[in-house]
C-alpha cells in the first residue's frame, strides 16, 4: 500500500521529469502580445485541433506527413494561423528530415528567434513575428553560405503560388 508521503513524492518526481524532458510550458509566446491575438478558445476554432497544438504549444507534427514536403512551385510560404508571408520557394530545400526546410526567411523581420531548452536540447525556435505562433526550429547545419536550416512544420504553414 502507498501511503501519502510516497505518493506525493512520486507526483512530485513525475513532475519535475516532465520539466526536464519537455521544458517549457508548451504554449506559444503566451507572455508577450502580438498585432493578431485570440485567446486558446478563439485559435482552437481557427487552427483546428492539429494547427492549434503545432502553433500555440509548440508541438511537431510527424516528418514525411505533409503535402508541402513536395511543394516545389514558385511562391511563398506563409503562417497558417495569420498568413504573414514567412518563406519564399526559392529559399526552400530538401534536407531529408522529412520537414520543409528554408536557407532563410522571406524578410528577417517576419520570424522571432527564442532560446529552446526542452527535451534536454539547447535549440534555437522559429515563431512568426506577427502571432506569436511556433514555425519550428532553426540549426546551422543548412546549405549555402549561411548555413542555417529552417526546419519548419508543415502545418504552420500555407502555401501561396505565384499568380505569373
Amino acid at each position: 500500500m502507498i501511503d501519502r508521503r510516497t505518493f506525493l513524492g512520486l507526483g512530485g518526481a513525475a513532475a519535475a521529469s516532465g520539466l526536464i524532458l519537455f521544458g517549457r510550458e508548451g504554449r506559444a509566446s503566451a507572455a508577450r502580445r502580438f498585432r493578431v491575438n485570440h485567446t486558446p478558445a478563439e485559435w482552437q476554432n481557427i487552427l483546428g485541433q492539429q494547427r492549434y497544438a503545432v502553433l500555440r504549444e509548440a508541438a511537431t507534427e510527424r516528418p514525411f506527413t505533409s503535402p508541402l514536403l513536395n511543394e516545389h512551385r514558385k511562391g511563398i510560404f506563409v503562417c497558417g494561423a495569420c498568413a504573414l508571408p514567412l518563406f519564399s520557394s526559392a529559399t526552400k530545400f530538401d534536407s531529408g528530415t522529412g520537414w520543409p526546410s528554408f536557407t532563410e526567411p522571406a524578410v528577417a523581420e517576419a520570424v522571432e528567434l527564442r532560446e529552446d531548452n526542452s527535451f534536454l536540447m539547447k535549440r534555437t525556435e522559429v515563431v512568426c513575428r506577427n502571432c506569436g505562433g511556433h514555425l519550428g526550429h532553426v540549426f546551422d547545419d543548412g546549405p549555402g553560405e549561411g548555413g542555417q536550416r529552417y526546419c519548419i512544420n508543415s502545418c504552420s504553414l500555407a502555401f501561396e503560388p505565384d499568380a505569373s
